[in-house]
């Protein structure tokens, strides 16, 4: 067993990764609100959604405020398990 075995590719960008850490401690997110803390455009954040979704990290719920699209982003249970793999990992390696 390597010391870099847990560590997850998925989330070796720092866009990914702050997407997951906000979503790990919150029940979810909207685009806009994960676009303002991450400071990012809506293209780069929209990738690395997509990639996350792809793997069946987050979940993706689209619905209408009176009007306006709005789309919301939770961890799935195994998102949240890959990466609480992947930071313990991580503190493995530190120490």
């Amino acid at each position: 067993m390597g010391i870099i075995e847990n560590i997850n590719k998925v989330f070796d960008h720092r866009i990914r990764l702050g997407i997951m850490s906000i979503l790990m401690v919150n029940e979810d997110a909207d685009f806009n609100r994960l676009k303002e803390l991450l400071d990012v455009t809506d293209g780069n954040l929209a990738s690395h959604l997509k990639s996350l979704e792809k793997e069946t990290y987050i979940n993706v719920e689209k619905q209408f405020i009176g009007r306006k699209p709005n789309t919301r982003y939770s961890a799935t249970p195994l998102g949240k398990a890959e990466f609480k793999k992947h930071i313990e990992a991580l503190e493995k390696l530190l120490r």
